[in-house]
């Protein structure tokens, strides 16, 4: 039976359109989330008064000093462009995700959507863990030092990067689980490797700790390494529910028992 087979110039046509329907299909999704992050700014500038009111609430009831005539409306901008950007994340995520789940497998798609809100989660439970425990006792600590000899008056250009600085580190700090999860999950790692290393792992939490906290004491970096170390022990957990239908060994545990491929 005769075939009917397209010239080459209509395939490269046909070709041509499909690329550029991507490419329509992208901008139009850029701009629905640069108008979605425009939207959040008008709204975080609505509410920047809070906000800023709510930053300050580690340094007590002080007022932070201004140096500079340009300050006070520059971090007004700073947090009305920083609370857009949280406020639109979840729907710049939707964009996101609708221009690449048509390229994606069924169990891609599965794994991306249980990740995605699991790891949102993970990193507000770090940065409000920073806000309520941290922040406190590293403020308080840090401007209770020598309150004879030093008079302090912060300044919002070093005050509001230092918190916005320390609540984000500590939530990607408590991404840990997931980056576990998907190390275990792409065959690089496992829960008996976790475990063997248990030391080494207490060594890294404690640099880390060291690195995030803002304060030299033992007590402050005590307060980021127990949930830390708690967050270790849960990724062994998810390292052993990514393994359990592993066909593959892991990288670094080339022993491992692992199901009949077949």
């Amino acid at each position: 039976m005769a075939q009917n087979v397209q010239p080459a110039s209509e395939l490269q046509e046909e070709e041509g359109m499909t690329l550029m329907e991507h490419v329509r299909e992208l901008r139009d999704r850029l701009l629905k989330a640069v108008i979605a992050l425009a939207i959040g700014t008008v709204i975080g500038l609505a509410l920047s008064e809070q906000i800023l009111k709510i930053l300050l609430a580690p340094y007590g009831p002080a007022r932070l000093l201004v140096t500079s005539p340009t300050s006070p409306l520059t971090n007004v901008f700073t947090v009305s462009v920083t609370a857009g950007a949280i406020l639109a994340l979840p729907f710049i995520l939707y964009q996101i995700l609708a221009f690449i789940f048509p390229g994606l497998l069924p169990h891609e798609k599965r794994w991306i959507l249980i990740g995605l809100p699991f790891g949102f989660g993970l990193f507000i439970l770090g940065a409000t863990f920073a806000f309520f425990v941290m922040l406190p006792a590293a403020v308080g600590f840090l401007t209770g030092i020598f309150p004879s000899v030093f008079r302090v008056e912060l300044t919002p250009d070093e005050y509001i990067p230092f918190v916005a600085g320390v609540m984000f580190w500590m939530g990607v700090a408590f991404e840990m689980p997931l980056i576990i999860f998907i190390l275990a999950k792409a065959n690089v790692i496992n829960a008996n490797v976790l475990k063997r290393h248990w030391r080494w792992a207490v060594i890294v939490v404690a640099v880390l700790a060291a690195l995030i906290t803002p304060t030299p004491d033992p007590i402050n970096m005590s307060i980021v390494m127990v949930p830390l170390l708690l967050l270790y022990a849960f990724s062994i957990v998810m390292a052993y529910i990514a393994r359990r239908n592993a066909t593959v060994p892991a990288m670094l545990d080339p022993e491992e028992k692992v199901k009949d491929a077949a």
